[in-house]
């Protein structure tokens, strides 16, 4: 079979159809398997897993307002956008209640894609619009969607511990994109990586300003997701240091399975009879 002209894994410049390595940075070109794992997981554009992310949480929403039973009509048309905690909980809303009372321990992933009004939808997704092609940027894709996950994991476990009932919402897997890049933005230094470090240290602190000021807003959860995105950041490195590897990648993918298991589980568990 003729080999195509690909971009290099490791230095993403091209390699020509007919060298077997990379001319710039003597890379060898990778197997036909994994070229074709790299063209799904990645794609021509680089966005498509971000836009995944997005479509999946406005799914979910719509799911939890279709189950939702609101007492009757309302003068207030937010209301009518709001999901009741019935069907956040059925669809894998987490926290004390839904883990300790049902043993739902899988909602720790699940909740990341749960929401409890439009405008909530709609803060996160815009967040996750701006910092998340940042994180692929400078992590690559597969990282950049293994610390969405395990990181907004971890925000969640942290809000358990600290005894919240129950909590929703994409903010935690954003926060950990947002630790992921305090974490580059300090182990790189230079100008560069003091700019990352001073524009994402000023969302930090406006987060927490924001969690003081406004009520219900779970702190635990953002700074737990904070916390797991540096930590996750830090073991898996960013591009400038190491290169995305196959290993990466693998993890990336048993993420995309893990979550569709869980998230398939969800809703076949609340709409069944």
């Amino acid at each position: 079979m003729t080999q195509r002209a690909m971009l290099c894994p490791r230095c993403r410049r091209l390699i020509g159809s007919d060298e077997s390595n990379c001319s710039w940075c003597g890379a060898s070109r990778p197997a036909a398997w994994r070229q074709a794992t790299a063209r799904i997981w990645g794609g021509f554009d680089g966005d498509w897993p971000v836009k995944a992310i997005i479509t999946v949480n406005i799914v979910f929403y719509i799911l939890s307002l279709v189950l939702s039973t609101h007492g009757g009509p309302s003068l207030n048309p937010f209301s009518m956008l709001t999901p009741d905690q019935t069907s956040l909980v059925l669809l894998g809303g987490t926290g004390t209640i839904p883990i300790d009372r049902f043993g739902r321990y899988w909602t720790v992933l699940s909740a990341n894609y749960l929401h409890g009004g439009i405008l909530h939808l709609l803060f996160n997704l815009m967040a996750l619009r701006q910092i998340a092609p940042w994180v692929r940027q400078e992590y690559g894709i597969s990282r950049m969607f293994i610390i969405y996950t395990l990181g907004g994991m971890c925000g969640y476990v942290i809000s358990y511990l600290a005894g919240v009932p129950l909590t929703i919402g994409a903010s935690a897997a954003v926060c950990a994109l947002i630790g992921a890049l305090l974490y580059f933005g300090r182990s790189r230094g230079g100008a560069y990586g003091a700019a990352v470090y001073r524009e994402v240290g000023g969302w930090v602190i406006g987060l927490f300003i924001f969690g003081l000021m406004m009520p219900g807003i779970n702190n635990w959860g953002h700074g737990g997701g904070i916390i797991g995105g540096i930590v996750v950041g830090m073991m898996l490195g960013y591009g400038e240091r190491k290169p995305e590897t196959a290993f990466h990648r693998f993890l990336a993918l048993l993420c995309a399975i893990t979550t569709a298991g869980v998230l398939g589980w969800a809703v076949f568990d609340a709409f069944a009879p």
